[in-house]
């Protein structure tokens, strides 16, 4: 349609793909201190967030990563109580994360409060019902400084990072999975996003040569997520506890009727346990990563 503007997600051009959504209207543009963000609705996707030319959140598919997310570690680990998030500016986590009765203190670290501020306002089905939950505190730091300086320990931390460019590079980095191998209880667990494998396998590959150096067990698990273009969406695995990522859909059943047996629109105990049976390629990811010694 003449006229009509075309926002590209541009983190694969370098490689030759890129993928354009119909901007029905833009709401919101700017660049703050630290990266580009735009705001557009799309007639499928519903409002879509950008940032740095990377598809961040929808309104039609959030429920995917945000559930897997959050609930696989949760239930996995069993009896978390402190959950930490690095990243996460959308709350789409945090909404997830406060569903879970158990959980007594969830910490949000956001390095930009442009982004947390954005959410509040356009993003309030997410970040309502999280900033009047009183488990719930928001912290502006840098993500690798707060991990490095803490004194708390989390069971479990979810780093719902961009993509390793600008701000959210470090935290692909060995000195941060070591930080946070630091503040992980006994027991703990760390989830991380980790891009998709068929587009971005270094990327994998490297986090888990880090996580095999640092963390008594390591891999990955995946799901299908319409705009993370490319195919499967990794989340990386590191745990202190070799066990927990290998309960029986019936454990992880019994510790979700526990939790409250809350409505989800992706997860389940089933969809829980196969997600780390991994696509043949994607395991050979895994099995080329090596300990990392930087």
């Amino acid at each position: 349609m003449a006229g009509k503007r075309w926002i590209a997600e541009t983190l694969f051009e370098p490689r030759g793909f890129r993928v354009s959504y119909a901007a029905d209207r833009v709401l919101y543009e700017t660049r703050t201190a630290h990266q580009h963000l735009v705001l557009f609705e799309n007639a499928l996707f519903g409002r879509m967030l950008m940032l740095d030319g990377a598809t961040q959140v929808t309104t039609r598919d959030e429920f995917i990563y945000h559930e897997m997310m959050s609930h696989v570690p949760i239930l996995a680990h069993g009896r978390a109580r402190e959950v930490l998030i690095v990243g996460g500016g959308d709350c789409g986590i945090a909404e997830e994360v406060l569903k879970h009765k158990a959980v007594r203190r969830l910490t949000q670290v956001e390095i930009d409060a442009s982004v947390i501020d954005f959410a509040r306002e356009h993003f309030p089905e997410f970040a309502r019902p999280v900033f009047r939950d009183k488990r719930f505190a928001c912290v502006i730091d840098d993500g690798m400084r707060f991990v490095a300086a803490t004194e708390r320990r989390f069971d479990v931390i979810i780093v719902d990072s961009t993509d390793p460019q600008g701000p959210g590079a470090v935290l692909f980095t060995r000195a941060f999975y070591a930080a946070c191998r630091r503040c992980l209880a006994p027991g703990g667990v760390m989830v991380t996003q980790n891009g998709v494998p068929f587009l971005q396998p270094d990327e994998l590959v490297a986090s888990l040569g880090h996580f095999k150096a640092l963390f008594a067990d390591a891999g990955c698990y995946v799901a299908a997520i319409p705009t993370y273009v490319g195919g499967h969406m990794a989340m990386g695995w590191a745990a202190k506890d070799r066990k927990l990522r290998r309960h029986s859909a019936r454990t992880i059943a019994g510790r979700y009727a526990r939790a409250g047996h809350f409505p989800t629109r992706y997860w389940t105990p089933e969809v829980h346990v196969a997600a780390f049976a991994l696509p043949r390629f994607i395991a050979d990811q895994v099995a080329k990563a090596k300990r990392s010694r930087m």
